[in-house]
């Protein structure tokens, strides 16, 4: 498992698991954090529907208000990038990744203060426990 951070902000992890191991392993840890999953979006299927095809792709959409409302209140921009995002998906070479938004990145792009970032680093942590395996 490595860590790919781009100049775009985009950390990439990679995994030895399927696309639906790593996404139901996601799921579990949000859950056991009681942290609110508002979405998990399947793109695959929904290209599947469209009549199109594509590798499997699930895009988690979760947050805590506990944890995102100061900042929100705070820095409002930052509302364009949370609730935070998690993205499991397959590449061509059947090489399965996650990958979201590094802390740092947002905090540079929407000028926030440091402390109220601690609230939502954790995502870091949550993508490194669902890549093991």
């Amino acid at each position: 498992m490595f860590s790919l951070a781009a100049d775009n902000g985009i950390v990439t992890v990679s995994t030895q698991r399927t696309v639906e191991q790593a996404a139901d392993a996601l799921a579990s840890l949000i859950q056991a954090k009681n942290i609110i999953l508002f979405a998990r979006i399947d793109f695959a299927a929904d290209a599947q529907r469209a009549g199109l095809a594509m590798p499997p792709a699930h895009l988690f959409v979760f947050g805590n208000p506990r944890a995102g409302t100061p900042l929100i209140q705070a820095v409002p921009s930052v509302a364009l990038d949370l609730p935070l995002k998690v993205l499991v998906w397959q590449d061509g070479d059947c090489r399965v990744w996650l990958s979201y938004n590094a802390t740092s990145y947002l905090q540079a792009r929407h000028g926030a203060p440091a402390e109220l970032m601690k609230a939502i680093d954790g995502v870091g942590a949550l993508v490194q426990a669902a890549a093991a395996g």
